[in-house]
């Protein structure tokens, strides 16, 4: 299935040789609906209008090349509101007071800002008083990941990573900055990353690809006393494991003693197993390219040889319809289309199926209701979707308020059931087990909980005013 998008085609029409009605027909022929039409000028001769039409992604070039071919037509321009929406960049800086004055310059920049230098020298700490750096983070990319695009390097990544600011800023109030990085040396990421990091209160490492990714946060989790956080890897984990406990309630089942079967073994599902183990699970199948992961066998992914170890409880072989026999829960993070209603059908009864390869699912929805009793993807035009945007906003949120030195594994467990508690027991239901990111409870519920972990693991370095009653 692909993605809808919106453009506006503005068409000279030559009312001799051809008419708007020949223009409408040809648009619908070729998938185009067209929502809005405006007129900008008309003369006896020639109409020129503008034409909104929501058209697949990939039906763009094919509408606009089949218009300008027609006798009679010519297309003047063609404007896609997504690429409009990025003209410029879609964040910027802006002061949190105006400068009207000499004195107020001389408040903020010298020489009055010599004094609060100072301070901050002979005591660092002062510098999440006294600077921004209580509030900020840092989106960090080298390209090589990005969405379901792959490697496309730092300067492609950058709209993903201005999207991801506006997201911090908008749902949480965090300032964040892009940093796309021009290598993908991982030594030379940890040292880039450790040298701007006076200036952030956290860290977020985005798009990074497996298994670099891995040791990249690991090592600057252990070598940096602020929150470190690779999103696809931990947020979307976080989300998983909500979703996840929210279905089983529905279908009556216990993480425990479900078969669980975990597909696509990249950042995201070397996470998922490790997050649903943590959180009790123990009969976990993952799989790749190379079938079910089973211990004693050799493999060049470090992660991979470690989650071997751990999971795959009776040493199953073979491949995707070996693992989904008999399952009561299919995660799938890896490829469209490689699900099949003949898995669904080998599956135990009640069965969970979370499809959450973008943009097109492990199996097509459509398809797959019929033979799953709880269904999820990653896509907005679905019933529970699976977004990394329920996560991250409220865990860095929480742990810049409590200046937490790292996101730990119970902050992140507890993170997972803040999000499944905003769905309350008399609204849960097979449509409805993952709030809307949209909720403006998600945030301050995953604020909450995060917080009292990192209190309770003693990892924090403040306690919030609101969580004692005195900020300290």
């Amino acid at each position: 299935m692909s993605i809808a998008t919106t453009m506006i085609i503005r068409l000279e029409i030559r009312k001799s040789v051809a008419s708007f009605g020949d223009v409408a027909s040809r648009i619908t022929a070729l998938g185009g609906d067209i929502v809005a039409i405006d007129v900008i000028r008309a003369s006896k001769d020639v109409t020129t209008r503008d034409i909104t039409v929501n058209v697949a992604d990939a039906g763009n070039e094919e509408i606009v090349g089949a218009l300008s071919s027609m006798p009679g037509i010519r297309v003047i321009n063609v404007s896609d509101r997504t690429f409009l929406a990025h003209i410029g960049g879609k964040i910027e800086v802006t002061p949190k007071m105006p400068i009207k004055n000499r004195e107020d310059l001389s408040q903020v920049y010298t020489p009055g800002v010599a004094r609060v230098s100072m301070a901050i020298h002979e005591d660092p700490n002062k510098a999440y008083t006294l600077t921004m750096k209580r509030n900020t983070v840092a989106v960090v990319t080298d390209g090589t990941a990005v969405l379901g695009l792959g490697d496309i390097g730092p300067e492609a990544a950058m709209p993903v990573m201005e999207g991801k600011a506006m997201l911090f800023k908008q749902l949480a109030g965090i300032d964040a900055f892009p940093l796309c990085l021009n290598t993908k040396d991982p030594d030379e990421i940890v040292n880039i990353v450790k040298a701007i990091s006076p200036g952030f209160g956290g860290i977020n490492l985005e798009d990074i690809s497996s298994p670099r990714c891995f040791d990249i946060e690991r090592r600057l989790t252990e070598e940096l006393d602020i929150p470190v956080f690779h999103d696809d890897q931990h947020g979307t984990s976080v989300v998983v494991l909500a979703g996840l406990l929210n279905a089983l309630k529905v279908v009556d089942k216990a993480v425990e003693t479900s078969r669980i079967v975990v597909v696509g073994i990249g950042a995201a599902g070397v996470s998922i197993c490790n997050l649903l183990l943590a959180a009790g699970a123990r009969h976990i199948y993952a799989v790749d390219r190379e079938g079910i992961l089973a211990r004693g066998a050799e493999y060049a992914n470090p992660e991979w040889k470690r989650l071997s170890e751990v999971t795959n409880p009776e040493g199953l072989k073979g491949g995707l319809a070996d693992a989904v026999r008999g399952a009561d829960i299919f995660i799938g993070v890896s490829q469209g289309g490689i699900l099949t209603v003949d898995h669904l059908k080998s599956m135990n009864s009640d069965n969970i199926v979370f499809a959450m390869a973008n943009p097109t699912p492990e199996i097509e929805p459509e398809l797959a209701e019929p033979f799953a009793r709880v269904l999820a993807t990653g896509r907005s035009d679905y019933p529970n979707q699976i977004n990394n945007v329920l996560c991250f906003p409220g865990i860095f949120r929480g742990a810049l308020d409590c200046r937490a030195r790292t996101v730990n594994l119970e902050m992140k467990l507890a993170a997972a059931r803040a999000i499944a508690s905003v769905v309350h027991l008399d609204e849960l239901n097979e449509q409805y087990i993952i709030p809307s990111i949209f909720n403006e409870k998600v945030v301050e519920q995953v604020r909450l909980a995060v917080i009292q972990a990192a209190i309770a693991t003693d990892i924090a370095r403040r306690i919030p005013k609101d969580i004692t009653g005195e900020a300290k």
